[in-house]
C-alpha cells in the first residue's frame, strides 16, 4: 500500500493497483487488476508449477504486445485503414542461466490484413515504438527491440 505522503504527491499521476493471489501450493496464482479481470499465473514445470499460466517473464512480453497494439489499431483507425486482422509476434532473448535474465534482445513482428497502406503502417508502429507505448520505454534502457510489419 503507497503511504499518504506518496498518496498526495501522486495526485498528478495515474496510479495503478494490481493484486497477486497464490492459488495452490506451488507457484500458481491469480492476478486481477483495477478491471477486475483475473490472469492466471504459474511456474514451468521445472520448477514444480503446474502450466497453469503464463511465465512471468511471457506477460512482460505480452503486455508489450498488447501496449503497442492499441496504439497502432487507435493510429491506423484514425487514418481510415481497414483492419481485417491484427496480429502480433514478439520473440524475446534472454541469457541462458543468468541470475537476473532480463530481455536483452526483443523482436516484434506485426501480421495484418485489410486494406493498408504500408507507409501508413509503418508510420503507425514507428510512433508507438518511439513515442506512444510506456511498455516498449520501460524495457528500452535493458534491451534492444527491433520490429518488422507484414501486410497479407
Amino acid at each position: 500500500m503507497l503511504d499518504s505522503q506518496t498518496v498526495e504527491s501522486a495526485q498528478q499521476f495515474n496510479t495503478m493497483h494490481v493484486e497477486l493471489v497464490r492459488v495452490d501450493d506451488a507457484f500458481h496464482f491469480q492476478a486481477t487488476g483495477t478491471a477486475g479481470v483475473a490472469l492466471d499465473i504459474d511456474g514451468s514445470t521445472d520448477i514444480g508449477g503446474h502450466n497453469a499460466g503464463a511465465r512471468p517473464m511471457e506477460m512482460l512480453l505480452m503486455g508489450l504486445a498488447s501496449c503497442s497494439a492499441i496504439d497502432v489499431i487507435l493510429i491506423l483507425k484514425k487514418q481510415k485503414q481497414v483492419i481485417d486482422d491484427f496480429r502480433l509476434r514478439v520473440d524475446g532473448l534472454r541469457e541462458k542461466d543468468a541470475t537476473p535474465a532480463p530481455f536483452q534482445k526483443i523482436h516484434i513482428t506485426y501480421l495484418l490484413k485489410g486494406q493498408l497502406d504500408a507507409n501508413k503502417v509503418q508510420r503507425a508502429i514507428d510512433l508507438s515504438m518511439d513515442k506512444y507505448c510506456s511498455a516498449t520505454a520501460q524495457l528500452r534502457p535493458t534491451a534492444e527491440i527491433t520490429y518488422s510489419f507484414e501486410i497479407a
